[in-house]
């Protein structure tokens, strides 16, 4: 009968002790409800692409771009049309146009190293709005002529001077930082003069400001 006893006690416990086992490792089981299809989980996909930052980066980097080509454009232009009004301008005129073709010319070379230091291929001509207005001042002589290169210049360095100064506050490469900053006080430099020309003919002129990104209403 002792052995018999001692017979149960030790089946029993060899019956408990799996259980035991099982219930020591049946937890393992609760690491996976993180996995489950409606919670987050900490290590996922949207972690490695929050890479807003260089997303931005390269952003800039193409406005960048874009602005080196649409200056070098517009350098091309103020040289080409300068050089038409050295020739058929009146005396003021032709000394602006002179102005316009070596100041021009200077900041061109200076632009195409910046662009060339970042691996930016330049336009070679003027875009297709500049090459009309030299078209059509081509075909134009005495006053006006005078009116109509002082009428786009006028137009053209407001224009330019807004861009420039946008793109000051903005470029991610130092070099291009340090051209336009001091492009931007030649330019405005010539839309001074030009400003002055044009009143002194009755060209309407716009208003200091105006071409700023958002102007304060005035009272």
């Amino acid at each position: 009968m002792k052995f018999h006893h001692v017979r149960l006690i030790l089946l029993g416990t060899t019956i408990l002790s799996p259980g035991l086992l099982f219930a020591q490792f049946d937890p393992t089981a609760t690491p996976a409800s993180p996995s489950q299809p409606g919670r987050p989980q900490p290590q996922s996909s949207p972690a490695q692409q929050d890479s807003g930052p260089n997303a931005g980066d390269v952003g800039q980097v193409m406005q960048d771009k874009m602005f080196l080509r649409k200056a070098a454009e517009g350098g091309i232009a103020e040289v080409k049309l300068g050089q038409l009004a050295a020739q058929k301008g009146s005396d003021d005129v032709k000394e602006f146009g002179q102005k316009m073709v070596e100041d021009h010319t200077k900041l061109n070379l200076e632009i195409a190293q910046v662009a060339d230091s970042m691996g930016v291929m330049l336009p070679k001509s003027m875009n297709k709005e500049d090459q009309a207005e030299y078209d059509k001042l081509n075909a134009l002589s005495g006053n006006d002529f005078d009116i109509e290169y002082l009428s786009f210049m006028v137009k053209d360095h407001h224009k330019d001077l807004h861009e420039f100064r946008i793109e000051a506050a903005s470029p991610t490469d130092a070099t291009l930082h340090s051209e336009v900053v001091k492009a931007q006080g030649i330019i405005h430099d010539h839309t001074v003069m030009v400003d002055k020309l044009a009143r002194a003919r009755g060209i309407p002129v716009p208003t200091h400001g105006e071409h700023k990104p958002n102007p304060a209403p005035t009272l």
